[in-house]
């Protein structure tokens, strides 16, 4: 498929590409992508389907629901179309575990996107490939528009909430296979919906953005498909998305190798339950510790040099909750030296308060180095009186050091068999290994309720 035109009108020409390509443009890499994106994410949405956060949200939607039949996932339970996409959105990026696109932004693309994916073909029915190609869809909206938006996230917006809405918009017009003229109202529509401040990470409210984002981009496609319209400019006109949100703009940047370029190859992984810049440390420290074999009780000092996004975003000193711990580039140190993890189980309310954990995270010194990339990472950890040093160059999880198809299963069966048992669990594997061939994706709803 040939790389788009240069031209002034960048949403017509992103929507144009976007509802024409067919499954079969699709590379078998990107096919591939979106079997372990889709895997990855059920994982992560059934672990958090237990957190007590989706009970408040998920008996709050009930109560103002005036419609059911959309299977929320790991709950046994339906709720009406929007509320499905909402609560799951919410679970899928809970704990933290969710996929993070690092190529100049910092998005968790899969929450809010499969959420309303998986919610409309409900309603509409969908194969495999037509979830395929959808997914796709809203990886090429909301990366590429994140992309021409350089400053976003700098002027403190929460990314999975803003561009997650404009992914979310994109796959559903995809999946209701919505014309180019319809689809460019979908973004406008998802655009104007469009919002998530990071002020809230470590609550919450901070996994509502993607759930919101999954809602609102069902709502943008299925207002659009009604010829709902909006503006044919919102990416790049003169108040359009990248000129509002972000204190440069480069709208043309949202072309470039349209069609040669996907994103969802581009896509990371995470093996730790946490933000995800604070994977380059917690691997250096699990791999000195398993390295030196150290004791932490005899852990003395703790050294990182870390990019600064680790301190701006995760520089947290005293996390009093689990969801707070995630943003504690001390909590993270602390667990990976006393646990050689940092999984679900060390992000909870008991651990952020546990007292040998807090000692330890005392012990920990962090610098910010700029020359360092997002995910490289400096440790030295003094132990016994003995000085260990480790460098890590490439976080595990990232696309130059990517989770391997076992890695990403048996992250999926840790997360899922606890929610449905192994049985099921190996079910929904074997499902979504042959997603392609799949003719109605209801089926892997109603294995994962």
């Amino acid at each position: 498929m040939a790389a788009a035109a240069e031209t002034d009108k960048v949403t017509v020409a992103l929507a144009q590409h976007l509802a024409g390509f067919r499954y079969e443009d699709l590379p078998a890499e990107v096919v591939s992508a979106a079997r372990r994106g889709v895997l990855d994410w059920l994982g992560c949405a059934l672990a958090g389907s237990r957190h007590s956060t989706l009970d408040i949200l998920v008996s709050t939607m009930h109560e103002l629901d005036t419609q059911s039949g959309f299977n929320l996932i790991g709950r046994n339970d339906q709720s009406g179309l929007l509320s499905a996409a909402l609560i799951n959105g919410q679970m899928g990026h809970v704990l933290d575990y969710d996929d993070t696109h690092m190529a100049g932004v910092v998005l968790h693309a899969s929450s809010p996107v499969l959420a309303a994916l998986l919610a409309l073909a409900q309603m509409s029915g969908a194969s495999g490939t037509d979830l395929i190609a959808a997914y796709v869809a809203g990886f090429e909206a909301g990366v590429r528009i994140g992309q021409a938006s350089p400053g976003h996230h700098k002027g403190g917006w929460h990314l999975t909430g803003t561009l997650g809405t404009l992914a979310a918009g994109a796959a559903c017009a995809k999946l209701l296979r919505l014309d180019p003229q319809q689809f460019v109202h979908a973004l406008g529509i998802a655009g104007t919906q469009a919002a998530g401040m990071q002020q809230n990470r470590g609550t919450m409210s901070k996994s509502f953005h993607a759930g919101k984002a999954a809602s609102n981009g069902i709502l943008a496609a299925k207002l659009a498909q009604r010829n709902f319209d909006s503006s044919d400019e919102i990416i790049e006109g003169s108040r359009g998305f990248c000129r509002i949100y972000s204190e440069t703009a480069v709208p043309q940047a949202v072309l470039d190798e349209l069609g040669q370029r996907w994103e969802i190859v581009r896509n990371g992984h995470k093996p730790y339950a946490c933000g995800v810049v604070l994977h380059p440390a917690i691997d250096a420290l699990i791999g000195l510790r398993k390295q030196a074999g150290l004791d932490p009780a005899q852990v003395s000092e703790v050294e990182l040099r870390v990019h600064p996004l680790v301190l701006s975003i995760t520089g947290v000193v005293e996390p009093q909750t689990g969801l707070k711990s995630k943003f504690s580039i001390y909590h993270c140190a602390a667990v990976a030296l006393r646990d050689g993890a940092a999984g679900v189980a060390q992000y909870t309310d008991q651990r952020a308060r546990d007292p040998e954990i807090i000692a330890l995270r005392q012990k920990v010194k962090v610098h910010a180095d700029d020359t360092l990339d997002n995910d490289e990472a400096y440790a030295r950890v003094v132990a016994g009186g003995r000085e260990h040093t480790i460098h890590i160059d490439h976080a595990a999880g990232t696309v130059a050091n990517p989770m391997s198809d076992d890695a990403i299963r048996e992250k999926f069966m840790a997360n899922a068999v606890p929610v449905v048992g192994a049985d099921r669990a190996e079910r929904i594997c074997a499902w979504v290994a042959e997603l392609e061939k799949q003719t109605d994706v209801r089926a892997l709803m109603d294995l994962c309720a």
